[in-house]
């Protein structure tokens, strides 16, 4: 009997990515790819330069695989946090030409985009997460604006701390501090909410 490969675990696709089984990528491709175009998508704004960095992100997925931590069982907040990160240095990349001249290296791939997730932080799946999103939906929209809008800087577009306290003309200590607000709103919001 055939292995169907549609059933697996995100757990056990990873596993079978790591022994190069290009069919368990396929897989992981057709699961994952519209949710990580989407973010990408969202980052970067332009539909063509998405398509490009979802396919980058599956060539690190399958050159890198060694990367992804097997304790943390956490496929799926690496895959994000890995699209994410491209998405985020490729849109600091397109602000910054001074970004653009320096070389793209392995090592600075290993270093900023590639994920390093604890095993100590709860699992999470693509269903579980597609549940949840609207009890994550709602909590945001219970925060303020600023704490909307920090949150969104950081998150989408990718700027540090001091680059967002550039860009709002405040200090950074106060933009600290608004993070700092917003997120614990957010968890206390999520955790009213039932989640």
């Amino acid at each position: 009997m055939a292995l169907n490969y549609n059933e697996l675990s995100d757990a056990d696709l990873m596993k079978k990515v790591k022994a190069s089984d290009s069919r368990a990528l396929e897989a992981l491709y057709n699961r994952y790819s519209p949710i990580l175009f989407t973010l990408i998508k969202k980052i970067i704004g332009d539909h063509q330069a998405a398509e490009e960095l979802l396919i980058e992100v599956y060539v690190i997925i399958w050159r890198k695989n060694h990367y992804y931590d097997e304790r943390s069982s956490n496929v799926y907040c690496w895959l994000i946090t890995l699209a994410r990160n491209k998405a985020v240095d490729a849109l600091r990349r397109k602000r910054d030409p001074s970004m653009v001249k320096e070389e793209y290296t392995d090592e600075y791939e290993d270093y900023f985009i590639i994920p390093r997730l604890s095993p100590e932080i709860d699992e999470l799946d693509i269903q579980t997460a597609q549940s949840i999103q609207k009890n994550i939906e709602e909590a945001l929209h219970k925060l303020t604006d600023a704490q909307q809008y920090v949150i969104y800087l950081g998150f989408y577009e990718g700027l540090t701390q001091s680059e967002i306290a550039a860009k709002l003309k405040i200090p950074i200590q106060t933009v600290k501090s608004k993070i700092k607000i917003a997120l614990t709103n957010l968890k206390d919001n999520l955790l009213k909410g039932g989640e």
